[in-house]
């Protein structure tokens, strides 16, 4: 076994904690030991932890005595957090900053899944030094896990930020991104307004677990904030009409909105939060490819190929 072997995946059974766990399982050399945890779902290996029960993780990682840490538990649904912030400040920045102080005391190295909701959409694209503006509880809750999980001295920690993602998932809903499809193939007459306004980049999130793979196995130092996304941007009215062209579907039930979200429940998002990636290429870790330096999937050829499937 090699001296990095052992793989803790929180929030294992979400859209991204699954594509890691898949991602880590299927390393070629087969070198990793996965200790895969879940609140919501179990079975297929998933092992049930509260992870705002101090006690338990303690307990837990103790046990497993884990070499890498992938953080992908979160609250990641803006109106969410809106509705419930204090279990978001908990699940988003005071789990994170035990797991810091976890990874201090038993010598892991934790990635923090991190957002570029942190930024404020206004000066993109944002290197991983740019000032911090968060505009809503979400982007400020992780914003805080970032300051809490870099502010436990002593403890090596990677805070990696990434936009809105996409791949395969269990059910449309459990992505921003693929929950569109729903939408386009709703021929029953109902009309959408779709934002037209706020610029995404799409990523993923099996192109992430693959990043994660071999960045733990990266010998050099690593930086204590590190961006990952794709380049190609769309709002999320142009991703449907990408899904419309793939699908042959008419698309005149979504009608653009191009104007921010106002009005009451309305979650103010940011305009364009494009993440600058440089010194995520410049660690020699990506796969580079038609995908460009890192290794990207092309989002229309992406999914027509799954949609294929």
């Amino acid at each position: 076994m090699s001296s990095n072997s052992r793989i803790i995946i929180t929030g294992a059974s979400g859209v991204l904690g699954s594509a890691v766990r898949e991602a880590f399982s299927s390393a070629s050399d087969k070198r990793f030991e996965i200790l895969s945890l879940s609140h919501s779902r179990t079975g297929n290996g998933l092992v049930n932890l509260d992870l705002t029960d101090a006690d338990a993780v303690e307990k837990a990682f103790k046990e497993f005595k884990p070499n890498w840490v992938i953080h992908c538990a979160a609250e990641r649904r803006p109106d969410v957090a809106e509705k419930d912030p204090e279990g978001t400040r908990i699940l988003n920045a005071k789990v994170p900053e035990q797991l810091a102080s976890l990874s201090k005391i038993l010598k892991f190295t934790l990635v923090y899944i991190s957002t570029d909701y942190v930024f404020d959409g206004t000066s993109p694209p944002y290197t991983p030094s740019a000032i911090t503006n968060p505009l809503q509880l979400y982007g400020q809750s992780k914003r805080d896990g970032e300051l809490a999980v870099l502010g436990v001295d002593g403890a090596s920690v990677v805070v990696l930020r990434v936009p809105v993602l996409y791949g395969p998932a269990p059910k449309n809903s459990d992505s921003a991104i693929n929950i569109l499809l729903d939408v386009v193939q709703d021929q029953s007459g109902k009309t959408y307004k779709m934002d037209h306004y706020a610029t995404r980049y799409p990523t993923n999130v099996v192109d992430i677990a693959n990043f994660l793979v071999r960045l733990s196995g990266h010998k050099k130092p690593i930086p204590p904030i590190l961006h990952y996304s794709a380049a190609e941007p769309f709002t999320k009215y142009e991703i449907c009409l990408v899904f419309a062209k793939i699908l042959g579907l008419p698309h005149g039930h979504i009608i653009p909105d191009a104007e921010p979200p106002t009005g009451a429940g309305a979650t103010t998002r940011p305009r364009n939060c494009q993440l600058y990636t440089r010194e995520t290429e410049e660690l020699g870790v990506a796969e580079g490819g038609d995908g460009g330096p890192l290794g990207l999937s092309l989002f229309e050829e992406w999914w027509s190929a799954h949609l294929e499937k």
